[in-house]
């Protein structure tokens, strides 16, 4: 992991990443980053979640959705 990726990660926590707070914000985007690399790498890593993919030919047209 780069350093420059893990510089700007931490500067740019999300603000419910925030809320949480942490000591070390290096080391919490460090975390947050080797979670979304091996997740990125195994879809099937996250045990509770459902990973769908589609293109961007695959969207839903505006006419289509719930609004």
């Amino acid at each position: 992991m780069s350093d420059d990726r893990t510089e700007q990660r931490a500067a740019e926590l999300l603000p419910e990443e925030r809320a949480a707070g942490s000591a070390d914000p290096r080391a919490q985007a460090e975390a947050i980053l080797a979670e979304s690399d091996e997740r990125e790498a195994d879809p099937g890593a996250a045990p509770d979640s459902f990973l769908e993919r589609r293109r961007s030919d695959q969207t839903a047209e505006p006419t289509e959705t719930t609004r």
